[in-house]
């Protein structure tokens, strides 16, 4: 593993215009992960975590600074050159778990490595994974036949079915139960220790937060000293 940086930021702003005034939602951010680091966002509604995301993960460009994902340079991008970091290096866990209501749990799966610029079947050791995340027996099911912790489970396949560089979870347990939440948390850590994935997680709950690596608040737009995660007793709620 490469011991040098996956995601480096520098001097990060971002500047929103609503109406005829300009709202500055990240204010000159720095950041440093290196890969199969875990990483912990936190911090109140507005203090700009999500904004981070959605550039990281290519959704929307800076305003200002430097950001480089996986040694490339983001501000530099094109929307095609960003659409195609999000295919690659990306994978995106939700909140809100996104599938596709009409299709099986395989089908959603096998759509997200079609878009990936993969047709060919998962290899061995994503039916592994498969094993390890608890739905492989469950995979010819439709999202209303399953539960939101079986959903949730079918969205990280999905967002790791290409193997990408960085999975960013946005509050991934928000939906779920304590029981399903300490599950998914689970399956993050297993994650990133048995693969060494690269995980950021924005999350308000400082009981999942202990899952990560380091804990990385945001007040303001900007980030504060991050600080080492105690250990998670795998009692999130």
């Amino acid at each position: 593993m490469s011991s040098g940086p996956i995601i480096e930021i520098r001097g990060l702003r971002k500047t929103y215009q609503v109406g005829k005034v300009d709202v500055a939602a990240l204010r000159g951010v720095d950041l440093t992960v290196k890969p199969g680091e875990f990483l912990a966002i936190v911090g109140p509604s507005g203090s700009g975590k999500s904004t981070l995301f959605h550039i990281i993960g290519g959704l929307t460009p800076p305003t200002s600074g430097e950001v480089r994902v996986a040694g490339q340079d983001l501000a530099a991008m094109t929307e095609a050159g960003r659409t195609r970091l999000r295919k690659r290096t990306v994978g995106f866990v939700f909140q809100k778990f996104n599938l596709l209501p009409n299709l099986t749990a395989r089908d959603n799966i096998a759509i997200a490595r079609h878009i990936g610029g993969s047709d060919s079947k998962p290899d061995a050791s994503f039916e592994q994974v498969l094993e390890s995340l608890g739905i492989a027996n469950r995979l010819d099911h439709k999202p209303s036949e399953l539960s939101g912790g079986e959903q949730q489970r079918v969205a990280i396949a999905r967002a790791i079915v290409n193997h990408p560089a960085i999975l960013l979870a946005d509050e991934p347990t928000g939906n779920l139960d304590s029981e399903s939440s300490r599950a998914v948390l689970e399956i993050l850590r297993g994650l990133n220790e048995q693969l060494g994935q690269t995980i950021l997680m924005i999350t308000h709950n400082p009981e999942a937060a202990a899952y990560a690596h380091y804990i990385v608040p945001m007040r303001d737009g900007r980030i504060l000293a991050p600080t080492p995660a105690g250990p998670a007793r795998g009692s999130a709620a």
